[in-house]
């Protein structure tokens, strides 16, 4: 498993990432041989949200209660939440008091004294950085959040936000997928009239990133939209899938490899994040960490997307 170093984080991070947001109706044997697939595969990294599961702090509370982690046995684990969404509008709230209160809950359902990383859960267009700022002084002075970051924020919410918060924003959670990339596949095309792909719709948030050493963490990198489903197998991506079928044989992996290897493969150093609850996958995806898949393969992947390689 290719490993980096994120400020503020003790252990090293794995490109691969274990999301826990489906996890409220699996027993404790589940979550454990969910978390134990994670480990043999070099998976240390697993992310939360105190809105995961039926019930706030839901999910974070079935890890917890499966998992029965002893103080050691927790700093062998990077553990990731996210506030910020208020499930009953659904609204967003970045106050002092909404964030500080989610943090002190994450914790208790956890069952641990800290955060390695809390995420800002979505933009919150009514966001004073101010509030921001002195709530994430606060959990960060009492040792209960190690670092900070984002996830769908713009370049220009991160800069408003880094006017007044003092720790570094470390991470910026964003959806990426072989089908759906205008993350990566708007700059190939930009500056070419009358194609939708050369819209910019998020303001070179990827090159912002890589400019500013925040790492990106790809979420639903499966998936081909919001609510369009999974392309891997799809009868809907017969192009594409038919060259990651070809490539998986040459590789001797499984499909979902080939899905990973193409973003674990761009040198923005990008963390994938998996969001399957069934142990083989993510034994599978993992074999694509290290993938080392040529340019034109990448790009041929791009391609068959149905993206425009100029």
């Amino acid at each position: 498993m290719k490993t980096t170093s994120l400020p503020g984080v003790t252990l090293p991070a794995p490109n691969l990432i274990q999301g826990l947001m489906r996890i409220q109706d699996k027993s404790d044997d589940q979550v454990r041989e969910l978390v134990r697939a994670a480990r043999e595969a070099g998976i240390t990294f697993f992310d939360h949200a105190d809105i995961y599961g039926v019930d706030t702090h839901g999910c974070e509370r079935r890890f917890a209660e499966a998992m029965q982690l002893s103080a050691a046995e927790r700093d062998q684990y990077t553990l990731q939440s996210k506030a910020g969404i208020v499930r009953s509008g659904p609204y967003f709230d970045f106050s002092y008091e909404h964030l500080t209160r989610q943090v002190e809950g994450s914790l208790r359902a956890l069952g641990t004294d800290y955060l390695d990383i809390l995420l800002l859960h979505r933009p919150d267009a009514l966001m004073e950085p101010e509030e921001v700022a002195r709530a994430f002084d606060d959990l960060h002075a009492a040792g209960k959040v190690h670092a900070f970051g984002v996830s769908n924020h713009t370049p220009g919410q991160i800069e408003l936000l880094r006017q007044h918060v003092r720790q570094p924003i470390i991470v910026n959670q964003l959806q990426l997928s072989i089908a759906h990339a205008p993350l990566v596949t708007q700059g190939l095309a930009a500056n070419m009239a009358h194609l939708e792909q050369s819209a910019s719709r998020d303001s070179g948030v990827l090159d912002y990133c890589r400019l500013h050493g925040i790492t990106v963490q790809a979420w639903s990198p499966f998936q081909s939209g919001t609510a369009a489903g999974p392309f891997l197998g799809s009868p809907a991506f017969p192009e594409l899938n038919a060259v990651i079928d070809r490539l998986a044989a040459k590789y001797q992996v499984a499909p979902i490899a080939i899905a990973t290897a193409w973003i674990t493969r761009h040198p923005a150093g990008m963390q994938v994040v998996l969001g399957t609850t069934t142990p083989e996958r993510i034994t599978a995806a993992a074999e694509g960490s290290e993938l080392p898949l040529t340019r034109p393969e990448w790009y041929e992947l791009v391609r068959a997307a149905g993206y425009t390689v100029p």
